[in-house]
């Protein structure tokens, strides 16, 4: 899904979700956020290790890094 400049989108968490979310710490939701930042830098790196076979590793996470900030345009 693309989002044009200047709209607004707001992602909804299911309810069933939230309820899980307000009974862990702090330090829990931010172990979670790390590790999905992980999870997605390694499945990037996966898929750029696999179409770019011949980029060095300054390349490949040059391109993570790209593809974190700025998405994949």
């Amino acid at each position: 899904m693309r989002i044009q400049p200047g709209t607004r989108h707001f992602e909804v968490v299911d309810d069933d979700v939230a309820e899980i979310l307000r009974h862990k710490t702090i330090a829990e939701r931010i172990a979670m956020a790390l590790n999905a930042n992980r999870l997605a830098r390694l499945l990037i790196e996966g898929h750029l290790r696999e179409m770019h076979k011949d980029w060095d590793s300054g390349q490949i996470q040059a391109e993570i890094a790209r593809r974190m900030l700025l998405g994949t345009d």
